[in-house]
């Protein structure tokens, strides 16, 4: 190979396309993403490796891979993206002054609880700061992230998220979000503080789609309790699962960040054992987290979910049974 001149990448842009294809396996996912054409990505591929001297990309078999050449030079080009986005940032936040604008991007149910509460904390102190939400799922949500689009995404850890050690964000670990089983208010277990799973095997179960995070939880929970839920419906709007439990059309795990706004007659109850839980992460892309903006939202959102983590406990164990007149019995919310 011919020695590299100084200037041997003249075009991030060829490299943001390669960064794209280490990400998506395969040329067309990543045109996909661009919103490019596959040929303009196999164009932009191979100009790369004509001016480096190099393939970046192999073929094995009927897949296409990056090359060993090609992956060490991702390594460094993720140093040159996470350096280039500090210095965007400082250069927008020279006056070290926390205001502009910033998008959020977050899953349903951080919607319903932690963001409205950290937006609270945000107009207190960060006034200068305008927040905008945008309720987005993995894989979308990261798509707008490294576009640009988003500044600050939410979600849970599972299939669609970026791994731990993505070298593109930088992340911190929100901690988990523990699940708790939804009765029917006149349930024959809804007066017991605590629910054992087991005794919940021949109910009718709601759960969200086949494969996605609560679903998976739901079933594994069960399957540690010995039995396989009989799923008689599939919702993935936590209202609108709370409703039919409410109405007594099934039982169902509900995670405590969507609790908050749900009827006080739902009766709610913790699980006896091991808890069922999803993790919760922030990301933000890598160089970012030294803006004195983002940092200041780090920062917030973390202590505010440590917050939200130390009173959550007391969210399903408050609510208690009691027979209402002329009716089945009916659960409430005791304040505090």
């Amino acid at each position: 190979m011919d020695q590299l001149s100084p200037d041997f990448i003249d075009d991030l842009r060829r490299l943001r396309v390669l960064r794209e294809f280490r990400e998506r396996g395969t040329v067309t996912a990543t045109a996909a993403a661009l919103h490019l054409t596959p040929s303009a990505v196999s164009q932009q591929l191979a100009g790369l490796a004509r001016d480096l001297g190099f393939a970046v990309i192999e073929r094995e078999g009927r897949r296409v891979k990056l090359t060993p050449r090609g992956s060490a030079l991702l390594a460094h080009g993720d140093a040159v993206f996470a350096r280039l986005e500090q210095a965007r940032l400082e250069l927008q936040s020279w006056d070290r002054t926390i205001q502009g604008e910033v998008t959020i991007g977050a899953f349903s149910s951080a919607l319903i609880s932690l963001l409205p509460r950290a937006l609270s904390s945000m107009r207190t102190e960060l006034p200068e700061l305008r927040v905008s939400l945008q309720q987005l799922e993995p894989p979308t949500l990261f798509d707008l992230l490294d576009a640009g689009k988003v500044d600050l995404a939410i979600a849970v850890s599972f299939d669609g998220s970026p791994s731990n050690g993505d070298p593109r964000y930088h992340r911190v670990e929100l901690g988990p979000d523990v699940l708790d089983v939804a009765l029917p208010p006149d349930h024959p277990l809804a007066a017991k503080e605590q629910i054992d799973l087991q005794d919940l095997q021949d109910d009718p179960w709601i759960s969200g789609t086949p494969g996605g995070c609560c679903a998976t939880i739901t079933s594994t929970a069960c399957a540690a309790a010995g039995f396989t839920p009989r799923i008689a419906h599939r919702v993935d709007d936590w209202h609108a699962v709370a409703q039919l439990i409410r109405q007594g059309h099934a039982v169902g795990l509900i995670p405590r960040l969507a609790q908050e706004s749900m009827s006080p007659d739902l009766a709610i109850r913790p699980i006896r054992g091991p808890r069922p839980q999803r993790h919760l992460f922030a990301a933000v892309r890598e160089g970012s987290q030294q803006s004195p903006v983002t940092s200041a939202l780090l920062k917030l959102l973390s202590r505010r979910t440590t917050a939200e983590q130390a009173s959550s406990p007391s969210r399903a164990s408050s609510r208690t049974t009691r027979p209402s007149r002329g009716g089945p019995r009916r659960s409430r919310r005791i304040p505090g």
